[in-house]
């Protein structure tokens, strides 16, 4: 039985060590990276240069074209654009270009003539807050507002030749709104015999198809390279959570999933890729933007970082193969955008509709993709029947009992079994109490006869911790998740529980969070305590272990998981609780069929008795 304590001790010291690591150093992390996102933000109003200064370019360069490119080669424009002398608004900086408007069920934006660029997009469906008055979701915005991000197609002509392609001080013309019954036309004459159009289409989701042709009404052929790039400015407030990736990311033939933090980003050497489709880009926790070339197309793929005026700038862009534009011909280059919500069911109907490329990725399921992703679609597949996120996970948390009955019935009648030899046992442990090896011997003889298996009570945890680990994932990547309600205080399953002991549930008119330094610790909600009552009366339903060190341990690990689990996800800590009472109830029914006394009421009441002084 020793043993047998030995191993759930150690399970739940590992469990309370990975969790301790996530409440100690996970959230500072996080909180520190949001301090010097914002630190950076100031640095970057207070640093903004005199008009006409534009990122990465050097005078004297050809539009489009990469400053420094191997003569005779092409490379992606780096992007950027006029940045003005004072800090602008968001409104502002959409005012300084002619637009065209984009205006969809799920978007609302507009494309920039000046420049072709895709960077005013808004996600109707989607706010800041639960509230639905609050602000809609800001995906995109232009260069000149705060936290600009924008994506860009085009052409680039070898270094050299001084072809004359779009570039961004380009004013196109258009007439017209993007609407998914509608496509937007931009076209754009050179003035020296070539004539570009690009069409933007969009589905009734988040995907646009981009269409760039040149017409060719020289008398000699010209030689073009399409690209296409996602750009941010600055570093964006993340989560900070070493479950999820926030940053560049990609699939890119052989190199497969590429994902790579801001902070991991190398300023020296860009990262490069060579492949045959793919995708690439850059995401946020429940948004992305990202280009997606013709999947049957060799590109050249890029991950780069540059700094300007104080900012860093992040951007993720792909070359296509060379096209040639005969005399009187015209020739067409096909790309994708996805900007929008990362919504499972639409991303992973990309995939299969346009094949692009291990494009489901694109949601960071983790190493454990085989278990999250199923544990979202049955969860997902509930919600659809019965309306609740909360209601569909306290059913999946039932099925998965079901599930796994017959090992845990064998486990829990492993552990009564234990128990009703434990007077055996300590007989055993007091006749050989100076020989170890004696005491083995006869203690696995007695197993043996019985038919137990000492660390099979350890098997329901097992279960329980990648069951916790998978969920913990879907509540936090998945944006189905994202302000679900479940009952009462709950309007979020995947924030914390928004209530606190400290302030009598809002009885009082106190916010603990405003304390100073302690604030963080004294957000105790309902439901973390009563997960906490829940732990502990299911490890009430066991006799303490006679050790003094363990049963410390025992005592304490509830009002250590409380705490843990107070800055958990809200349907998370639900989970937990309801496991707890299922497996009380289970674990009382099979004591109960192998005919061991369930001492939970007696356990209970010794805990809250007053120990008495040793005599003597």
């Amino acid at each position: 039985m020793s043993d047998n304590r030995n191993m759930f001790i150690a399970i739940g010291l590992s469990l309370a060590i990975l969790i301790g690591w996530q409440f100690f150093f996970g959230i500072p992390q996080a909180e520190r990276q949001r301090q010097a996102a914002e630190q950076q933000r100031i640095a970057q109003q207070a640093q903004q240069p005199a008009p006409g200064a534009t990122p990465g370019a050097t005078p004297g360069t050809t539009a489009g074209t990469t400053p420094g490119a191997t003569p005779g080669s092409a490379g992606v424009p780096q992007a950027g654009s006029p940045v003005p002398a004072r800090p602008l608004t968001r409104e502002e900086a959409l005012a300084l270009t002619p637009r065209a408007a984009i205006e969809t069920q799920r978007l609302k934006g507009s494309i920039a003539l000046k420049g072709g660029r895709v960077d005013d997009l808004l996600l109707t469906e989607y706010h800041e807050t639960v509230d639905p008055k609050s602000p809609n979701i800001v995906l995109l915005s232009p260069s000149g507002a705060p936290n600009p991000f924008y994506a860009e197609f085009g052409w680039t002509a070898a270094a050299g030749t001084g072809v004359k392609v779009p570039g961004p001080d380009t004013v196109w013309t258009t007439s017209g709104t993007l609407t998914e019954k509608t496509p937007l036309t931009l076209s754009w004459d050179n003035g020296a015999g070539l004539i570009f159009h690009r069409t933007y289409t969009i589905d009734d989701h988040y995907m646009f198809a981009v269409k760039d042709e040149v017409e060719n009404k020289t008398g000699a052929a010209v030689t073009l390279y399409p690209y296409a790039l996602v750009s941010r400015h600055g570093i964006p407030h993340v989560a900070g959570f070493y479950i999820l990736h926030e940053g560049l990311i990609g699939v890119l033939g052989d190199s497969g999933l590429q994902e790579i933090t801001y902070a991991k980003m190398d300023k020296e050497k860009p990262h490069t890729f060579a492949a045959t489709g793919g995708w690439l880009g850059i995401t946020d926790k429940y948004w992305a933007a990202t280009v997606i070339p013709d999947q049957n197309v060799k590109v050249d793929a890029k991950f780069s970082t540059s700094t300007f005026a104080g900012t860093q700038t992040f951007q993720a862009d792909y070359l296509a193969a060379p096209l040639t534009v005969e005399p009187g011909a015209t020739v067409a280059a096909k790309g994708q955008l996805f900007a929008g919500a990362k919504v499972v069911q639409v991303v992973d109907g990309y995939k299969t509709k346009y094949g692009i490329d291990r494009f489901d990725l694109l949601i960071d399921w983790g190493w454990f993709y085989f278990i999250t992703k199923p544990l979202f679609l049955a969860i997902d597949w509930l919600y659809r029947l019965v309306g609740n996120f909360g209601v569909a996970i306290l059913i999946i948390t039932v099925a998965l009992k079901g599930l796994f009955f017959p090992l845990a019935n064998k486990s829990y009648a492993s552990m009564a079994k234990m128990k009703a030899v434990q007077p055996e046992v300590t007989a055993i442990r007091e006749r050989y109490a100076d020989d170890k090896v004696k005491q083995q011997q006869a203690l696995m003889e007695l197993y043996k006869k019985e038919k137990i298996n000492p660390v099979a009570g350890c098997l329901p945890i097992v279960i329980q911790i990648p069951v916790f680990f998978a969920l913990y994932k879907v509540l936090f990547v998945t944006i189905e998740m994202r302000h679900a309600p479940f009952f009462g205080w709950i309007r979020d399953l995947s924030a914390p529980d928004p209530t606190t002991i400290f302030n009598l549930f809002g009885l009082i008119p106190w916010d603990p969070s405003s304390v100073p330094v302690l604030g963080g610790y004294l957000m105790l909600g309902a439901w973390p305590i009563i997960m906490g009552i829940t732990m502990w009366v299911q490890m009430k339903l066991n006799p303490a272990p006679p050790d003094p060190t363990q049963q410390m341990i025992f005592n304490w690990m509830p009002i250590i998981f409380t705490f843990m689990l107070a800055h958990f996800a809200a349907g998370l800590v639900i989970y937990w609780a309801w496991n707890n009472t299922l497996s009380v109830s289970q674990q009382a029914m099979i004591m109960k069929r192998n005919g061991v006394k369930i001492e939970l009421w007696d356990n209970i009441k010794s805990a809250f008795k007053k120990k008495q002084p040793a005599k003597g």
